[in-house]
């Protein structure tokens, strides 16, 4: 069965605490940003044609570019499901995530083509399918995906990660609004892991101490967001900040922005994702403030601003 249009929806994740750590062993805490969405809608068409409308590509499908090669295969693999070949559809993809700034751009991208392709066959999608689903495309756009990216950017609770296990929902009573703010530069991931594995080779002592220390801190904010300890989360942000800047995955880019923050009322801020650039996080107390933070790192240089509710029940 096939319905004039399939729609499917997605949001954005950020790492609240555990970078690069959680490589090491060390647990890692991720947060959905419901409010930073991403949108997949397919309309059907009579010419047959199978089209893509977005802001990085416009045209058929055959003629993605190597960038998307992971969408071509998920889409290729969703069409051979449903055994789609001759069928005709415009897929529409809306997504306020900026791409390669640790929102989990890329998830919830093929977690919204699933579940548009899903609806638009009117079939029944099983978390465990998406999830599955979704992996073809990462696994081709990160290799190795922990899975954590698509398991957050398609739910609606934090999520508590050990690499090698199932992540685990955590609880979340916060009563506390998050600025997110993009530097403009590009992340370098690949040149923070490799200055983590450095520190570790040339100095093992101090290095393993800030992955550990990061692993504690992880451990204390699952207490801090289920029981609303908003000052001490924010103690604890920064204490994390303080930990990756001393294993080298900080930058010029975000400690500017972090210092604005902290010097503007947030109660704390850290990057997030693979550092070098990319994107960091402040917390407020107040919707307002937060607001007023998102303004002033406006003028500081950041390119982009979203803010969430850290009560997520709100916006759901």
């Amino acid at each position: 069965m096939v319905k004039n249009q399939g729609i499917g929806r997605s949001h954005a994740k950020i790492i609240l605490m555990g970078e690069h750590s959680v490589v090491y062993g060390q647990p890692a805490i991720a947060l959905p940003l419901p409010n930073v969405k991403l949108t997949v809608t397919i309309d059907q068409q009579d010419d047959g044609h199978q089209t893509i409308v977005s802001k990085y590509f416009n045209g058929d499908v055959e003629a993605l570019t190597p960038e998307m090669l992971g969408i071509r295969q998920l889409i290729s693999a969703l069409v051979d499901k449903f055994d789609a070949y001759g069928d005709g559809w415009r897929m529409t993809i809306e997504s306020d995530l900026p791409a390669e700034r640790g929102m989990g751009s890329s998830a919830a991208t093929a977690i919204a083509i699933v579940r548009a392709f899903f609806d638009f066959y009117e079939a029944e999608l099983t978390r465990e399918e998406l999830l599955s689903l979704a992996d073809i495309e990462e696994k081709v756009t990160h290799r190795s995906p922990s899975g954590l990216d698509a398991a957050t950017v398609s739910f609606d609770q934090p999520l508590y990660y050990i690499k090698g296990q199932e992540s685990m929902p955590l609880e979340m009573n916060l009563s506390a609004t998050m600025v997110i703010a993009d530097t403009g530069v590009k992340g370098a991931t690949k040149e923070a892991i490799q200055n983590v594995k450095d520190l570790l080779a040339s100095d093992p002592e101090t290095a393993q101490y800030h992955i550990e220390h990061l692993g504690e801190l992880v451990e204390a904010t699952k207490v801090f967001l289920k029981e609303d300890q908003v000052m001490k989360l924010g103690t604890a942000l920064d204490a994390a900040q303080d930990d990756l800047r001393a294993l080298n995955v900080s930058d010029d880019s975000l400690d500017k922005l972090i210092e604005v923050a902290k010097q503007n009322g947030a109660l704390g801020a850290k990057l997030t994702g693979g550092g070098r650039g990319g994107c960091m996080f402040a917390l407020t107390r107040t919707a307002m403030g937060a607001r007023r933070l998102a303004s002033i790192l406006k003028e500081h240089g950041a390119k982009q601003t979203w803010i969430q509710p850290l009560d997520l029940e709100a916006t759901n």
